[in-house]
């Protein structure tokens, strides 16, 4: 999968504002719905939701992936924010993130949204890469790192 068929400039925010789990889900959707990628808001957020409830998606390095599966969605769609300041995710490691993955995908269809969470998570283990992308300036910098 490649990643830059699923992200674009618009799918990616550099300054989420929010303080909690909560506030970080709802700006990465609105970020969607500016993009006309989601129809349904608020199905859109109960699937995160209830995937967060079932276990927290914030991972190790400062990386969080909410996920979910949707009713309302006909293909994969992603975004990515980026918080100046650390935000509480339960993450595995306890530490806080700031760098966070939003992806939604068909109930229907498994094999894109695990090809994609696979291929985050390979990507986000490189120190190297996560500094980059919390320096990056602009959302093109961001795909332009992506894509290397």
């Amino acid at each position: 999968m490649n990643l830059k068929t699923v992200l674009a400039k618009e799918t990616i925010n550099l300054h989420l504002r929010g303080t909690s789990k909560e506030e970080i889900i709802n700006e990465l959707l609105d970020v969607l719905v500016a993009a006309n990628k989601i129809p349904d808001r608020n199905v859109a957020y109960e699937a995160i939701m209830e995937r967060e409830r079932k276990m927290s998606t914030g991972m190790k390095h400062g990386i969080a992936i909410p996920h979910g599966k949707s009713p309302s969605i006909t293909d994969l769609v992603a975004c990515i924010g980026i918080s100046e300041n650390p935000v509480d995710f339960d993450s595995l490691d306890g530490e806080p993130c700031r760098i966070f993955i939003l992806t939604l995908s068909p109930v229907e269809k498994t094999g894109p949204h695990l090809q994609f969470l696979a291929e985050i998570s390979l990507l986000f283990k490189s120190a190297e890469k996560r500094t980059e992308i919390l320096k990056a300036g602009s959302p093109e910098e961001i795909l332009k790192i992506l894509s290397e």
